[in-house]
């Protein structure tokens, strides 16, 4: 079969104009669709209230195309790509169907709360979504991809009434919330393999992809990461500390923005001249973390009982060495095992240049959290555990503020507070009684992040058509609708990966159960014939080279690994995918953007993945093509942009088709047109 490369430039420029369906919000006196209930296709309840009558069975809509059944020729992509599976990938939390009514209860109470304040205001809500759009903006928000064409004919033929109640809770029960989640959480923890050659932080993300899909509490997750300790392989949670390594006052900086919403950054070198914090309150925080050391030395009683550091294996390695010379992975590898996690109460100084009448240069300060006080129950730890309690606390009532405006942004566009990590008294919440709402809710549900994502997600205001936000404008946002948003890199990776691959799991990122008896050295019993097995074990499975080969071979083409973005390898390189749609080089606190470049036209145009993706044996290549002629628009249409066509739409893809030189080559340029529309690419 011929391949589908041959691309005019007259269909690209006529669909976009056709395919992109977004409303700006709503003038006043423009007609008006008038609003349903979500959830439930044809009603025309008011939104936020519950109708007095459930409406009747929905008729059943014309069919959805489906996948043909024409043999297909033998495919091109790596079998663990091509082949489907018969199980999830990994177990996640289950959620509880019986609680629903309760759900829709809460997603009311934020939908009143948001139809107050635009009585207020004067404006006028967004209609909601068609099921087609919902579906498309579920899938993107909740699984990070677009649905399959499998998944979009179950949906809306479906026949339910609450329906999207149970797509909502199908979606955050699976592997795709878990991926989505975990790309998020990379991009705010700044996630990377290897801060460093001699930094092995492969347990650490599996970590924190774990604890996502056991929905784990917030607080529980966020005080593990504050407090643990050992080696990152023994308990991954360290890894969080282990990612400043060296950098104590950095760190506290970094966690405090993360986790409090708080820039108190300035402070670390002189009073913060737009907030009210000074040098002296920054180092007394800094105080209680102080004491983190996340390196072993020849005094710890790990390496007193076997008498051996890192240093005296690496110099008796170079010793016995024919040239003196050491392989990478051998000092890597001993050097990686020296990172081990411990706290001890140690002393801060002020800067000895510190200049306010306030304190001394050099003074030891006092450790002092920065509001409020260390809760009782942990008055008597030590100064870490004092810092953990207090920042995860209940009575901390800006722990749990932030985690909220963070879900709220993740799912509407934006915060109800901006910049989300800027908390001050001069930065006002656009809706303080949303805002105090939101905070409510997540400690009425004891920092169950999911389940107030679904609670969002049930709501009317997330079930509303997008619309443009203007960050320079003086007025203030009131969410008659979510934010129209580009997808984010790894989002529009991973629906092409939709279209791609029978299979994205066909591996996944090591555990510590997998890393640690291949990397661990004991330092008690430690020695070079030990240290060099290890590291020879290392070499063949872990280490960066032989590792990336060894996927590359399992689920590479063209260089492509054909996996959710969520387990490939970061920071990539510039020219990859991801990184020239805007995946952060994981140096910064979210430093991913979704800004246009031309990098990014030509990549869709020509990229390798858009080649791979009309390689036989791809999804979109198997179904259009098994399709055959009389379905293919359709099924082109319904898995890339998740609907049907226009009768205008339909007649210029049927044109195009029959004037390329094939109809494989046809069918190419159409879903290159669609790929490029700005339809795809943003989320309504």
């Amino acid at each position: 079969m011929k391949n589908f490369l041959v691309f005019p430039l007259g269909i690209l420029l006529l669909l976009p104009i056709q395919c992109f369906a977004f409303q700006s919000p709503n003038k006043p006196g423009a007609p008006q669709e008038k609003p349903g209930v979500p959830g439930r296709s044809g009603s025309s309840s008011k939104p936020g209230s519950k109708p007095k009558d459930k409406p009747k069975t929905p008729p059943a809509k014309p069919s959805v195309p489906k996948p043909g059944t024409t043999k297909l020729e033998k495919t091109e992509l790596p079998a663990a790509v091509t082949t489907k599976p018969t199980k999830p990938p990994f177990s996640v939390a289950k959620i509880e169907s019986a609680t629903r009514s309760s759900v829709e209860e809460a997603a009311a109470k934020i939908d009143a709360i948001l139809e107050k304040d635009w009585a207020a205001h004067n404006v006028e809500p967004q209609p909601l979504l068609k099921d087609e759009q919902f579906l498309r903006r579920v899938y993107l928000q909740l699984g990070g991809r677009i649905p399959t064409l499998v998944e979009a004919g179950k949906f809306l033929t479906s026949k339910s009434e609450s329906k999207r109640m149970e797509l909502i809770d199908e979606l955050l029960a699976s592997p795709d919330y878990v991926s989505h989640t975990y790309n998020y959480w990379a991009d705010v923890l700044r996630l990377t393999e290897k801060p460093n050659n001699n930094i092995i932080l492969e347990p650490y993300l599996a970590y924190v992809k774990e604890a996502i899909a056991e929905n784990k509490r917030y607080d529980k997750w966020v005080h593990e990461m504050l407090t643990a300790n050992g080696k990152v392989w023994e308990n991954p949670a360290v890894g969080f500390q282990i990612r400043d390594d060296g950098m104590p006052l950095p760190y506290v900086d970094n966690t405090v923005k993360v986790f409090l919403g708080k820039q108190i950054g300035c402070a670390q070198c002189h009073d913060h001249p737009f907030d009210s914090w000074t040098q002296k309150q920054f180092y007394e925080l800094a105080a209680f973390t102080a004491g983190i050391r996340t390196r072993l030395n020849k005094n710890d009683p790990e390496m007193k009982k076997g008498g051996l550091t890192p240093n005296d294996l690496i110099k008796q390695a170079r010793d016995k060495a024919p040239d003196g010379k050491i392989k990478g992975p051998f000092q890597n590898l001993v050097q990686a095992n020296s990172y081990s996690v411990q706290h001890a109460n140690r002393p801060l100084k002020l800067p000895h240049d510190y200049q306010y009448s306030d304190g001394k240069p050099n003074e030891v300060v006092t450790p002092k959290v920065l509001w409020d006080k260390v809760p009782d129950s942990a008055a008597k730890a030590d100064r870490r555990e004092q810092f953990a309690a207090w920042l995860t606390g209940t009575s901390n009532r800006q722990f749990a503020m932030n985690i909220a405006n963070r879900i709220w942004k993740k799912m509407m566009g934006l915060g109800v507070v901006e910049p989300i990590d800027d908390f001050r008294d001069d930065n006002k919440p656009s809706n303080p009684e949303l805002l105090e709402h939101l905070t409510d809710e997540i400690l009425r549900l004891k920092f169950d992040t999911r389940e107030l994502t679904r609670i969002i997600a049930y709501s009317a205001a997330f079930q509303r058509l997008a619309m443009v936000h203007d960050p320079s404008s003086a007025d203030t946002f009131r969410f008659a609708g979510p934010v129209l948003r580009r997808m984010t890199a790894e989002q529009i990776w991973d629906s092409l990966i939709t279209l791609v691959a029978y299979n994205p799991w066909s591996f996944q990122r090591p555990s510590a159960e997998d890393i640690a008896p291949v990397v661990d050295i004991d330092w008690s019993t430690a020695n070079l014939t030990m240290a060099q097995t290890a590291a020879d074990k290392y070499e063949a499975t872990y280490a960066p080279g032989t590792y990336n080969k060894e996927r590359q071979t399992l689920s590479g083409f063209e260089g492509q690994l054909l996996v959710r973005a969520s387990e490939i390898p970061t920071p990539l390189p510039l020219g990859h995918f991801l990184r020239q749609f805007g995946q952060s080089d994981r140096e910064s606190i979210e430093g991913g953007r979704t800004v246009a470049t031309v990098p990014q036209i030509l990549t869709m145009f020509n990229g390798p993945i858009t080649h791979i993706m009309l390689k036989k044996g791809s999804v979109i290549y198997d179904n259009v093509v098994s399709a055959g002629p009389t379905q293919a628009v359709d099924v082109m249409f319904m898995a890339i942009l998740t609907h049907r066509p226009t009768p205008l739409d339909r007649d210029l893809a049927v044109k195009e088709i029959r004037s390329a030189n094939s109809v494989e080559a046809g069918y190419g340029n159409v879903l290159w047109a669609l790929l490029n529309t700005r339809e795809f690419l943003f989320i309504q």
